[in-house]
Formats: structure tokens, C-alpha cells, sequence
């Protein structure tokens, strides 16, 4: 009897383990470079930094995670967007938190978000982006479509 529990616990551990490896190998990477969004209404001056996230999506689930630095102004807000293509700016499906370090010109962006099949569809098609608001681009100060990370 005891020869037959072990035998089923093996099993069950051998189970969790390819589940497990399964699950990580279904994972998609993707990596962002936020760079300075053209003026829209305000003087260049006013958009200037740099920046970059990572974002994993693991069935419908999407994490994103990066930073920004040396912006003119403290940031404010940001979001995943939504274009109708790569390149072509579109609308905010969700916030991201902005966590700012000093001055507020620098600091990081997060998010998870559960996607719905089209919205995986839009981010492996590249029409996702990340744009970060500041104080002196209230209408967008760096800009970064989420690519498919070809190292894996």
C-alpha cells in the first residue's frame, strides 16, 4: 500500500513539473523603448528623456515594468494604449503606476493587466504602446511600442 502512495506521488510531482515548465515556456516577452513624443501644442524644449520597460505576457496576463529618467518635467501619468497600428497613436485601455524618485523627473511605470483575446491579438500584431505623461506634455511626453523580444 505505502509502495502505491509513492508511486501516485511521484506521478503527481512529475505532473506539477512539466505543468510548470509548460507554463513558463508559454510565456512571451517583449521590450519597450520609450522615446520623446513629437510636440503636440507645447515647445520642444519641453520633451526631452528617455526610458525603457519590459513587459511579459503569460497567457492573458500582461506585466509590464521599466523606468524613465532626465524628463524637464515632473511625470504625471501613464498608460498602455491602443493603436489601430504600429507607429499610429490610438486610445488608453489601462493606467499604469508611475512611482516618481525625486524631482519627479525620474522613476519607474508597472502594470498587470488581464487582456482579452483581442488585445493579445493587438499587442503580438505591435499595436500596443506605452506613453508617459509630464507635467509640461500633458498630451504625451515619451512614447514606446511594446516588440517581441527576439532573445526569449
Amino acid at each position: 500500500m505505502q509502495h502505491l502512495y509513492r508511486h501516485g506521488m511521484m506521478v503527481v510531482a512529475a505532473m506539477l513539473v512539466i505543468s510548470l515548465c509548460a507554463a513558463a515556456q508559454s510565456e512571451e516577452r517583449y521590450k519597450v523603448r520609450l522615446s520623446m513624443v513629437p510636440p503636440l501644442g507645447v515647445q520642444a524644449s519641453a520633451v526631452v528623456g528617455a526610458g525603457s520597460a519590459t513587459a511579459v505576457l503569460s497567457g492573458k496576463k500582461l506585466t509590464i515594468n521599466g523606468s524613465f529618467e532626465k524628463l524637464a518635467s515632473p511625470a504625471t501619468a501613464a498608460h498602455l494604449d491602443l493603436g489601430p497600428a504600429m507607429g499610429v497613436r490610438g486610445s488608453s485601455i489601462f493606467d499604469l503606476t508611475v512611482t516618481k524618485t525625486g524631482t519627479g523627473t525620474t522613476g519607474t511605470i508597472a502594470g498587470a493587466f488581464d487582456l482579452t483575446p483581442e488585445q493579445v491579438d493587438a499587442l503580438k500584431k505591435g499595436k500596443l504602446y506605452i506613453q508617459l505623461h509630464s507635467e509640461g506634455a500633458p498630451n504625451g511626453h515619451l512614447i514606446g511600442w511594446l516588440i517581441a523580444d527576439a532573445k526569449k
